[in-house]
């Protein structure tokens, strides 16, 4: 991955209703190349995707931001988090960079987010269009879902204080539980994850962002049907050691989807791009090698 001081030195900012969003993309943006927008998970930010950026930036003009509540952006404490801003945050962001139209690549709470947006595009909403889209471990049917102790917490009367409960000790060791076996984050990336998430005193608003796992029950006609009735070609690569989302979601992804297009990474865990860049950006590639976007 990117040092963090670095990627936090190339992090622009954008006013989004009132909130300081933090955005990355490639320097200069060349016409003759898509654009990729990279949507990260939950707890942690589009730094996940510094491990994929250099091996994607010959290919695609790359676009990320951290959503609210996430990263370097804003976490107030005072609002609703909902996955529908959170979606017009991304609309928001390729109108600034002037982008028509983009292939997707999301992984966790990102999945919701894209999913969102495809169902945004089946009604002809979308201020963009939507080429492809790559999703990695994630809660893409909520019934398959399966909630980590903490996130369940969360969620309960005790929401307020699990955020401000939670240590780093604590955050490595629910990654630890969700890794593959032989491909735990490293210090480096806990200490990096464990900055981000106290930024701007993130960790106050640590149980509302969890408001995604219900608003997925309440949506899930809408989020479903996106994956069900896309227009945009898909692709699943999934981490099959994940207990949250792994060979279970993978499995019923390929019975509930018409025509699935889906890669079991049988000894990865819930972060696949982290633990195993190499794999993930082949199985990428591959998809987009099929679909002609990347030619060399």
């Amino acid at each position: 991955m990117i040092e963090l001081s670095e990627w936090r030195k190339a992090a622009q900012f954008f006013d989004h209703a009132g909130h300081r969003i933090a955005y990355w993309t490639t320097p200069a943006p060349n016409p003759e190349k898509p654009w990729l927008l990279l949507i990260h998970g939950f707890p942690t930010s589009s730094w996940d995707w510094s491990g994929l950026w250099l091996r994607l930036e010959p290919h695609f003009n790359l676009a990320a931001l951290d959503m609210l509540g996430f990263g370097l952006s804003d976490k107030p404490t005072g609002i609703r988090y909902s996955i529908l801003d959170q979606a017009d945050l991304q609309e928001a962001l390729l109108e600034r960079l002037g982008a028509s139209e983009a292939h997707l690549f999301v992984h966790d709470y990102g999945v919701t987010v894209g999913q969102e947006l495809l169902a945004r595009q089946h009604d002809r909403t979308l201020s963009f269009a939507i080429k492809s889209c790559v999703f990695l471990n994630g809660g893409l049917f909520p019934e398959q879902h399966r909630a980590l102790t903490v996130q369940k917490l969360g969620l309960s009367p005790l929401g307020p204080l699990v955020g401000m409960m939670l240590t780093r000790a604590k955050l490595q060791s629910a990654f630890d539980a969700i890794f593959g076996a032989r491909t735990k984050a490293s210090e480096q990336e806990i200490d990096g994850h464990w900055t981000l998430m106290n930024e701007n005193n993130g960790r106050r608003v640590f149980h509302k962002l969890l408001h995604y796992i219900p608003e997925r029950k309440v949506m899930r006609s809408r989020w479903v049907g996106a994956l069900q009735t896309a227009s945009a070609p898909l692709r699943l690569i999934n981490g099959g050691e994940d207990p949250v989302s792994g060979k279970h979601l993978y499995d019923y992804y390929s019975e509930q989807i018409p025509n699935p297009d889906a890669v079991l990474l049988s000894d990865i865990g819930h972060y696949p791009h982290t633990e195993a860049p190499e794999q993930v950006f082949a199985a990428f590639s591959a998809f987009h090698h099929k679909l002609g976007t990347i030619t060399t």
